[in-house]
C-alpha cells in the first residue's frame, strides 16, 4: 500500500458516546456494533429494501475519497519534482494545493461540515475544475487504478469470476505498488482519468432512468448533474452534493429511525421474531390446553406443574416478538444481524441500553408467566 493511503488515518469510534449514534456517525465509521455502518447495510438490504440509496452515498464519498488522494499525491509529486515552488509561490495551482490542508478528514454530508472543512472541499473541486480546463497537465501520468480497472462510460460494475461485486476501493488495495518511480517522485494511485470514470460511473449506475440501480431524485438534480458531466465535461465532488444531500436527507428520515428502533432497542430480525411468534402461540395454545383439561379432569397438583413448560415458551417468546428483544440473548451481549447469525455488542451505550431494556422485558415475562402457572395449577378441579 502507497504511504499516501498509509498516512490516512481510520476513524475511531466514540466510546465515551452517552446517547444514541445519529446518522452521520454511523457512515462516518464512527460506531461499532450493532449501530456500525455494517449493520446499516444489511438493515437497508433486507428490511428497508433501499440499499441502492446508501449505496448511492457511499460511491459518493468514495468519490470524494479518490479525488482527495489525488490531489494529495499531486502536491506531493510536485513538490518533489519542483522544490523551487514551495519557495517561490509563483503558480496559482502551486498556491491552491498548498491552501488545501491534509483532506484527511472522512466523507460526508456537505451539510455536516464546519465551516474549515467546506472551505476545504471548496478549494478542491476549484482546483479539480481549473485542471480539467487546463487539459489535466498537472495529472499524474502513472495509475494503477486506471490500467488495471477499465472502467467503462456504461458505468457498468466489475465482477470477479463468481460474480461477486469487488470490494469498495480496490484500485487503493494493491499491495504490490512501487514505492518511487525512477524520477524520484512518488509512484501515483489516482489519476486523473479515475476520477473522471468514478463520476460517469456514479452517473450511469444510479442517476440516468433505466440504469442498473436507478434511485429517485428531484429532476432538477438530476438535469444539473448531467449537465455538469456529459457537457461541462466535470468531475469534481460538488457535481454530486445537492444529490449527496437529498439521499442523506431522505435516509435519515425514512430509515434511521427504524435502523435505531431495530438495533439500538432490539436483537432481532424479522424472519427470528416470526419464528418466536409462531412458537409462542404454539405454546400458549398448548398451554391452555392442557391447563383446562387438568382442571376438567381434576388432576393432582404435581401433574399440574407440567404445564409450566408450555406457558414460559409461550409467554417468553411472545414477549421477545412484542418488544424485539431476546432478554437472554440480549443480557449475554449478542445481536442477530441476519437470521441466526449473531455479533456482540460492542457500542457501550447500546450495551447499557439493552440490558436495562432486557431485564424489563424478563421481570414482565416472568411476571405474566407464573401468574398463569399459578392460576392453572392451584384453581380447583371441577369434573364435567
Amino acid at each position: 500500500m502507497s504511504k499516501s493511503l498509509m498516512d490516512t488515518p481510520s476513524p475511531q469510534p466514540d466510546l465515551n458516546r452517552n446517547r444514541l449514534p445519529t446518522l452521520f456517525e454511523v457512515l462516518s465509521r464512527h460506531t461499532l456494533a450493532p449501530v456500525d455502518l455494517f449493520s446499516f447495510y444489511i438493515y437497508m438490504r433486507d428490511q428497508q429494501r433501499s440499499v441502492d440509496y446508501l449505496d448511492f452515498w457511499l460511491d459518493v464519498s468514495q468519490h470524494m475519497s479518490l479525488c482527495r488522494h489525488y490531489v494529495r499525491e499531486l502536491r506531493r509529486s510536485v513538490l518533489v519534482e519542483t522544490p523551487e515552488l514551495e519557495k517561490q509561490g509563483s503558480k496559482r495551482s502551486s498556491y491552491v494545493l498548498d491552501h488545501m490542508g491534509e483532506m484527511n478528514e472522512p466523507s460526508g454530508p456537505s451539510n455536516g461540515f464546519n465551516g474549515n472543512e467546506k472551505s476545504k472541499d471548496a478549494h478542491l473541486s476549484a482546483y479539480l475544475r481549473q485542471d480539467n480546463a487546463n487539459g489535466g497537465h498537472h495529472s499524474p501520468h502513472s495509475s494503477l487504478g486506471s490500467q488495471k480497472s477499465g472502467l467503462r462510460a456504461s458505468g457498468d460494475r466489475t465482477h470477479n469470476g463468481h460474480g461477486e461485486r469487488p470490494p469498495r476501493a480496490s484500485f487503493m488495495s494493491n499491495g504490490n505498488m512501487p514505492g518511487r518511480t525512477n524520477s524520484g517522485s512518488p509512484a501515483h494511485t489516482v489519476a486523473r482519468a479515475d476520477i473522471r470514470a468514478s463520476a460517469e460511473k456514479i452517473l450511469y449506475t444510479f442517476l440516468l432512468p433505466g440504469s442498473e440501480r436507478e434511485i429517485i431524485l428531484p429532476q432538477a438534480i438530476l438535469n444539473d448533474i448531467t449537465t455538469s458531466i456529459e457537457e461541462e465535461g466535470r468531475d469534481d465532488p460538488e457535481v454530486f452534493d445537492a444529490a449527496k444531500d437529498y439521499t442523506f436527507q431522505a435516509m435519515e428520515r425514512d430509515a434511521f429511525p427504524g435502523f435505531l428502533r431495530a438495533k439500538a432497542l432490539g436483537n432481532l430480525v424479522p424472519p427470528s421474531s416470526f419464528l418466536r411468534l409462531c412458537l409462542g402461540l404454539l405454546g400458549m395454545f398448548g398451554g391452555f390446553w392442557a391447563g383446562f383439561a387438568c382442571i376438567f379432569l381434576e388432576k393432582p397438583k404435581h401433574i399440574r406443574c407440567w404445564l409450566i413448560l408450555p406457558f414460559t415458551i409461550g409467554v417468553y417468546a411472545l414477549s421477545s416478538q412484542q418488544y424485539g428483544i431476546d432478554p437472554v440473548l440480549a443480557l449475554a451481549g449478542l445481536s442477530e444481524y441476519t437470521f441466526m447469525s449473531w455479533s456482540r455488542i460492542r457500542e457501550p451505550y447500546i450495551r447499557q441500553l439493552m440490558n436495562k431494556r432486557a431485564l424489563m422485558v424478563l421481570f414482565s415475562t416472568i411476571l405474566i408467566g407464573v401468574s398463569l402457572i399459578v392460576l392453572f395449577i392451584f384453581v380447583p378441579g371441577t369434573r364435567l
